[in-house]
């Protein structure tokens, strides 16, 4: 019973202080269940990672299912997802029932307007450390930037972009197993 207090207030606590959403969240995620606990290996975290933006939904309670359930099951799935997303209902809440009589206040839209630029990093922060862990190197750089320039310029749909690299992919691996397969009877025969 510990263990699912433990995370309820792990999320509930990156869930209440995490202002731009999911993709900012990932960080504060990954240094509590990675790095201080090691709950999970980063490489577990960067594919449950690419399954919760592949799933349809909000990344931070996708993130908070998948970690859940990892951890343990169906229960740790359930206690993860109320944590994280328990303290942005509340605040809608209250900003919903409050927000009118201070929404004319010239300070209360300044400081959103403050607090625009540390929602982009907090955003920009977990992306380089992502390209560190998914091994993105000067040979294989093109895929994130095309992929980018896709959807931002062109208006092509995320989920286009994301069955093409995993058509990409699925090839390439091909590819290289083929060619790995080759090599390898290759040196038998030289041997014989």
């Amino acid at each position: 019973m510990k263990i699912y207090w433990e995370f309820f207030t792990i999320f509930f606590k990156i869930g209440m202080f995490t202002i731009g959403g999911g993709y900012a969240m990932i960080p504060l995620i990954e240094n509590e269940i990675v790095n201080k606990r090691q709950w999970i290996s980063k490489e577990d975290f960067i594919d449950l990672l690419a399954i919760s933006q592949s799933a349809p939904g909000v990344l931070a309670v996708n993130i908070s299912i998948f970690i859940g359930f990892k951890l343990k099951k169906l229960p740790g799935a359930i206690v993860t997802t109320l944590g994280s997303v328990l303290p942005s209902f509340l605040i809608i809440l209250a900003i919903a029932i409050f927000f009118q009589n201070f929404k004319e206040y010239t300070i209360v839209e300044k400081a959103f307007k403050g607090i625009r630029p540390g929602v982009v990093a907090l955003i920009a922060a977990p992306t380089f450390n992502m390209t560190k862990s998914a091994n993105i190197n000067r040979y294989n750089c093109w895929i994130p930037i095309v992929s980018a320039l896709l959807i931002w310029l062109l208006g092509f749909s995320p989920v286009w972009v994301i069955l093409i690299a995993a058509f990409g992919g699925f090839i390439w691996g091909k590819y290289k197993n083929s060619k790995s397969k080759n090599d390898s009877n290759n040196n038998s025969q030289t041997q014989e």
